[in-house]
């Protein structure tokens, strides 16, 4: 998670599943966003078989050899998909996180609405996002 920004950061939880992480922030300091699940397109896959970060990794077969992996090169990579309307984009607090103190009610999470991979607990349940102003 200290490393540059585009690379994997997969670790080990509960020692039992790979969490798969995206660096984002400048090398040196801590900055990485958590995948917790994809929408597979591949045909014959259960529409529900991505829907959790070990399960995002089970399906991507990525395991902790890939930390440190260029997500720009040719093993493990991010394509662009379709623009999702901003009103589609929900934002709530992170799961799971309930030790955190005041960090746990951050929101912190975002998913598209009605998504297939989504949690049914939180599917509808959050707020849409709005992109902070920023000074140009």
């Amino acid at each position: 998670m200290w490393g540059p920004p585009g690379v994997a950061y997969v670790y080990l939880i509960y020692g039992q599943h790979s969490c798969f992480n995206v660096v984002t922030g400048p090398d040196g300091r801590p900055s990485a966003v958590l995948v917790r699940a994809l929408e597979l397109d591949e045909i014959g896959a259960p529409v529900r078989a991505a829907s959790g970060p070990g399960l995002v990794c089970r399906a991507l077969a990525i395991d902790r050899s890939a930390l440190g992996l260029d997500l720009t090169g040719d093993v493990l990579w991010l394509e662009a998909l379709p623009a999702v309307a901003d009103a589609d984009v929900l934002v709530g607090p992170r799961v799971g996180v309930g030790y955190a103190g005041e960090w746990a009610s951050r929101d912190w999470r975002f998913w598209v609405r009605d998504s297939p991979s989504v949690s049914r607990l939180r599917l509808n349940t959050g707020r849409p996002f709005q992109c902070p102003k920023t000074e140009a």
